[in-house]
């Protein structure tokens, strides 16, 4: 993997221990990630501790959880020889960092994260009434922060995440740095979001159960996209519809290629072809993506050790550059264990 000395912009991000990806993560992030290994020096983290934030009451299923997020990203081509992936709590120094940055973190900044109160109202079958899921953008800080990373890879709604961070970093700085800078201000980068909608048209989402799975077999992609929506305005095979508002077109934008693209456009818009022939196309191109990841995959399932040791190599990796900032926060902070005496005048006040 990259080395600091050559200079790469480090990037650092996570996902949830949720389970099994679908599509609208490797659109949304993980198609991202893996581009970004070639320019970056990355290091990905399945944020187990982060999944407590919403999940605290059930930790049965955390651990396979996780190990299907790790399988995912390997599919999905993530290199542990270009990046460094670890698992959250396998790197305890996040906490320690995340318990200082709390100290001074005012209450209003977290009151104010736009996801704290659009959870709050959205999340009814669970009681989010707790300090965990209050303070969990100081423990993303702390996640940004102790890699001294250059950006963080987001969306727009996120982009007030790093924001945050930012200003949690200058305020530990401004309290305990002194002259030198301890904790350098991340930046966002944002990636480009496509519009990837579920089977019913909303966005995929594992709550909505609208998702297309990384892990679906053919016959199962095939079998959803014969029931996804389309273009209302098509009631007849005979009507004319429009790609541009029909979720199966939305697909096609994403996966397929330009001559299919052509044909899509030109057959949807004069009733040329139909919604089936349509659908199958997209099943077409999403197979010829899957494929791939799911034969890459298929290596690390039949020997899932090969996965543990990427990520008990990741999180060695992670844990000494973890343990160099730590050991800088805590002698700016005065938290080393050696006594050192205080400088006269700081003793005679």
């Amino acid at each position: 993997m990259a080395d600091r000395e050559q200079k790469k912009p480090r990037v650092l991000s996570g996902m949830r221990s949720t389970g099994k990806l679908h599509l609208g993560n490797y659109v949304g992030a993980l198609d991202n990630w893996v581009k970004l290994q070639d320019s970056y020096e990355c290091f990905f983290f399945v944020a187990d501790w982060h999944a407590l934030t919403t999940d605290y009451a059930d930790t049965s299923s955390i651990k396979q959880n996780t190990m299907e997020v790790l399988l995912d990203w390997l599919a999905a081509g993530l290199d542990p020889e270009r990046c460094t992936m670890f698992i959250q709590s396998h790197v305890p120094q996040h906490a320690e960092l995340h318990l200082l940055l709390s100290m001074i973190t005012p209450l209003g900044w977290l009151e104010r994260v736009p996801t704290y109160k659009e959870q709050r109202e959205n999340i009814k079958e669970k009681d989010l009434g707790t300090y965990g899921f209050l303070g969990y953008p100081v423990l993303q800080s702390a996640d940004i922060l102790i890699y001294k990373a250059d950006y963080v890879p987001v969306g727009e709604d996120q982009v007030p995440h790093v924001e945050l961070t930012r200003e949690i970093a200058r305020r530990f700085n401004m309290f305990y740095a002194g002259k030198r800078v301890v904790f350098p201000e991340p930046q966002p980068l944002l990636t480009p979001t496509p519009k990837l909608p579920g089977t019913d048209g909303r966005k995929m989402s594992k709550s909505y159960g609208n998702t297309i799975m990384l892990t679906d077999p053919e016959a199962a992609v095939r079998a959803k996209l014969k029931t996804m929506v389309t273009d209302p305005a098509r009631v007849r095979r005979s009507d004319p519809g429009n790609p541009d508002v029909c979720p199966v077109g939305d697909l096609h934008k994403i996966f397929s290629g330009r001559e299919t693209l052509a044909k899509v456009d030109a057959g949807c818009r004069t009733a040329g072809i139909g919604c089936i022939e349509c659908k199958s196309w997209a099943a077409n191109a999403l197979v010829s993506v899957l494929a791939p990841m799911q034969e890459r995959r298929r290596k690390y399932e039949e020997n899932p050790k090969l996965a543990w040791d990427v990520i008990e190599a990741g999180g060695a990796r992670a844990s000494k550059i973890c343990d160099a900032t730590m050991n800088e926060v805590r002698q700016s902070m005065g938290l080393t264990k050696e006594y050192e005496p205080a400088p006269d005048a700081a003793r005679a006040k």
